[in-house]
């Protein structure tokens, strides 16, 4: 199969649809939902691979259009891998990602476990029949304040394992090379390449 020349990525966070549309190569046409005017599905999964798949079949659908999706989060071992699934909607509860991240500070303020992880699910929906996914994981730890002001998200309270900084104070090129989105976009393009399909 040659080379898919455009392609939808399901997400309307702009931070996640620049770092996917890094990772993809330059050939091929990224289209937003946003700009088809597409809204985004409720995401009623109960894990980040379910959740994916809901939005990959759905942008599918709406757009017609080859769609790729992405359902990612924080895990924090001592709130139990809160808010995990629910990242982005704790971000909208308390009022923004920076209120959250204080939220999630606040109720670690006196926890010695600081284990957290990123975990990411890449969903892409090739035709009717298939649907290919992958997940990359990322582990590290919740610092005691928020450093940095690049990335996105809960991205600057976010120490991964062998770093002194948070992803929040990585440059992009720096963060994409551990980044748990790139891990899984790495394991997506392994197995679309035995489906011939390239991206």
């Amino acid at each position: 199969m040659k080379k898919n020349k455009i392609i939808l990525i399901g997400t309307h966070n702009n931070g996640k649809f620049k770092e996917i549309s890094y990772l993809i190569s330059k050939d091929i046409k990224k289209v937003s939902p946003k700009t088809l005017k597409i809204k985004a599905p409720k995401e009623t999964g109960k894990t980040f691979q379910s959740n994916s798949e809901l939005k990959a079949n759905y942008f599918y659908i709406k757009s017609k259009m080859i769609s790729l999706s992405d359902d990612s989060g924080l895990e924090v071992s001592a709130l139990n891998n809160r808010p995990g699934i629910f990242s982005a909607r704790w971000a909208k509860k308390y009022g923004n990602f920076y209120k959250a991240m204080k939220v999630i500070l606040s109720k670690l303020s006196k926890s010695k476990n600081r284990k957290a992880k990123f975990i990411c699910s890449l969903s892409i929906k090739i035709n009717k029949k298939k649907i290919i996914t992958a997940i990359g994981k990322v582990n590290g730890k919740i610092s005691k304040n928020i450093i940095g002001n690049k990335g996105f998200g809960y991205d600057p309270i976010f120490i991964p394992i062998g770093y002194k900084i948070s992803y929040g104070q990585m440059s992009r090129t720096q963060k994409m090379k551990i980044d748990h989105r790139n891990i899984a976009f790495k394991k997506l393009k392994k197995k679309l390449k035995s489906n011939k399909f390239f991206i």
